[in-house]
């Protein structure tokens, strides 16, 4: 993906930009709006908290892909991309804390881990989420990679975290077979879940299974985060096929009835 720079950016051509950071300054940025949404609005302990961002140890080995808005001057989206290589480099994959991949680890080809997925709350029920993904369709088509992962989380609603009641919307064909289910490392305790339909689908799963992908079992919990995560996993070729249907025709981005799908 070619790295674009805000400051050579003409505002008046586009709002929204998407790019891979190229400054420790943007970087940091994007930390800080991590900080906002997940410590600030969700809860999460982070150990970086005192310093009012989110970083860990694996930032350095990722790429940052960045929604920016033009007229504004300032972050709107992001998402942490750790590709096949880069993992190989850290010696795993962050979802690999959380759940044992060998099932999936051992199909043939080379993967793309997508995670810390955020778009800031002045932009949701816009177009950022849907430009964000239109940047990561690029990067990972353009990079050959076959298989993309990561995790949609599941917040608390008011009766508690309602894991089966999201299991009852997914669609049979979004459901791992057996040989591609995982195991989470520290299963769901039963206290934490409750029946009741009380928030829907999480947008991001949405966008995942909007886009044909696999969910690979019983979701981790993510104490430290207060949610739970579901392993998702994409056969790129199908991520391939959506991106030229939707964000390919006649040059243009998606439209705004799908934006309010997406999101």
């Amino acid at each position: 993906m070619t790295n674009l720079n805000p400051e050579t950016t003409q505002p008046a051509a586009k709002r929204f930009s998407s790019f891979i950071a190229d400054s420790d300054a943007l970087i940091k940025a994007a930390q800080e709006l991590r900080y906002r949404v997940f410590a600030r609005e969700m809860g999460a302990k982070l150990k970086s908290a005192g310093e009012e961002l989110d970083y860990d140890e694996i930032d350095a080995y990722c790429d940052h892909l960045i929604v920016y808005d033009n007229q504004k001057n300032k972050i709107a989206g992001y998402t942490r991309l750790l590709n096949h290589e880069q993992a190989l480099a850290l010696g795993r994959f962050y979802s690999q804390d959380e759940f044992d991949l060998s099932p999936i680890l051992a199909l043939p080809g080379r993967f793309l881990e997508i995670g810390r997925t955020c778009v800031d709350p002045d932009y949701r029920g816009g177009a950022v989420l849907t430009t964000l993904w239109s940047a990561l369709a690029h990067y990972a088509l353009e990079g050959g990679y076959q298989y993309l992962l990561g995790c949609a989380s599941i917040t608390p609603g008011p009766s508690g975290y309602a894991v089966d009641a999201v299991f009852r919307h997914i669609d049979t064909k979004n459901i791992a077979p057996i040989e591609l289910k995982t195991a989470p490392t520290i299963p769901v305790p039963p206290h934490l879940r409750c029946q009741r339909d009380e928030s829907g689908i999480p947008p991001l799963l949405k966008a995942y299974l909007r886009f044909g992908a696999l969910v690979c079992g019983e979701p981790f919990w993510d104490a430290d985060f207060n949610c739970m995560d579901l392993l998702m996993l994409m056969p790129l070729e199908q991520l391939g096929e959506r991106y030229s249907k939707h964000y390919l025709k006649d040059g243009q981005t998606a439209n705004e009835s799908e934006n309010s799908a997406l999101l």
